[in-house]
């Protein structure tokens, strides 16, 4: 874990969004989506193997992941460019519609939801501007890997615009120019 503290890359726009995101997030997932009152009792659809998969499953994941990544190049991974973003976006998006396309495994939806929202609370405690599906594992391997996070990038990136600062926190907005990338962007 990180030894030394870092400072707050979001402001407190940044922060109330993750928290609201993210509360949102999780309330989706833990009820399943479903919330229903019938002759005055209210039921939910919870399930647990997502909350299984959401605890064990998908950190394991991420985790397992981000540390090979790590140990192969030990450089900060820095994939926050178009390409990388819709690409994030993307396997969000496969996860949240399996109960569309795929059934059998629609648990990965709600256990999508919980994973987001709560790496989003975690972010918004740390202060971390990087996209939600790192924030886990960045903090549990100290580490400070970015993805493009087509969501809270934007909303970043005006705070710090309105704040008429800058700061090292990163930015999905990548140069127009392929020669003026950095490595690790595509």
């Amino acid at each position: 874990m990180a030894a030394k503290a870092q400072r707050r890359q979001i402001g407190g726009i940044g922060t109330a969004a993750r928290v609201v995101l993210g509360l949102a997030f999780l309330a989706l997932g833990v009820t399943g989506g479903r919330v229903s009152v019938m002759h005055g009792q209210v039921g939910i659809g919870f399930e647990p193997l997502s909350v299984a998969a959401v605890l064990v499953g998908i950190p394991v994941v991420v985790l397992a992941w981000q540390w090979l990544r790590a140990r192969i190049a030990p450089t900060r991974l820095e994939a926050t460019g178009p390409g990388s973003t819709a690409l994030n976006m993307l396997v969000l998006a496969a996860l949240l519609l399996t109960p569309w396309y795929a059934p059998p495994l629609s648990f990965t939806s709600v256990a999508a939801l919980i994973f987001y929202g709560a790496s989003m609370l975690l972010a918004a405690l740390r202060g971390y501007s990087g996209c939600e599906v790192t924030a886990i594992s960045n903090w549990i391997l100290g580490r400070d890997d970015q993805v493009g996070c087509l969501v809270l990038s934007p909303v970043d990136d005006l705070e710090r615009r309105l704040k008429g600062s800058s700061t090292d926190a990163p930015s999905t907005i990548t140069p127009t120019n392929s020669s003026d990338r950095g490595p690790g962007r595509d």
